[in-house]
């Protein structure tokens, strides 16, 4: 059974920067070629919130309003990993991140609605903490 795991998170004060890691552990293929691969992030006593996409040709798509302008999604094929860029921080984005997967093949999309995505994998999370 292969897995996702996050890194990256930690304690950042207002305005500062962040870029969060997804990689595959126990798949034997690349993992981004099969995979659509999203963010999601949830806040204690709040609703788990989609931000970012990445399908597997490489095509992004933006969910989160509240992230639009400061958070980016990228790859490295080479590495097999995602990547969430952060930029610009604030305290209302400490949240619990998670990157999920979705596919293989003709499934690794980024669907429209992304609480409706019947994802395959998800990760364990790592918590980012803005505060000063």
């Amino acid at each position: 059974q292969w897995q996702l795991v996050e890194s990256g998170g930690g304690l950042v004060q207002p305005g500062g920067s962040l870029t969060l890691s997804c990689a595959a552990s126990g798949f034997t293929v690349n993992t981004v070629y099969y995979y659509a691969i999203s963010w999601f992030r949830q806040a204690p006593g709040k609703e788990r919130e989609g931000l970012l996409c990445i399908d597997n040709v490489g095509v992004d798509t933006a969910y989160a309003d509240s992230v639009k302008g400061r958070f980016t999604i990228s790859r490295d094929v080479a590495k097999d990993t995602v990547y969430l860029h952060m930029i610009n921080l604030k305290p209302e984005d400490t949240a619990a991140y998670y990157c999920v997967a979705r596919g293989p093949r003709d499934r690794a999309i980024c669907t429209v609605d992304p609480t409706k995505g019947d994802y395959n994998v998800w990760g364990q999370g790592t918590q980012v903490t803005v505060s000063s």
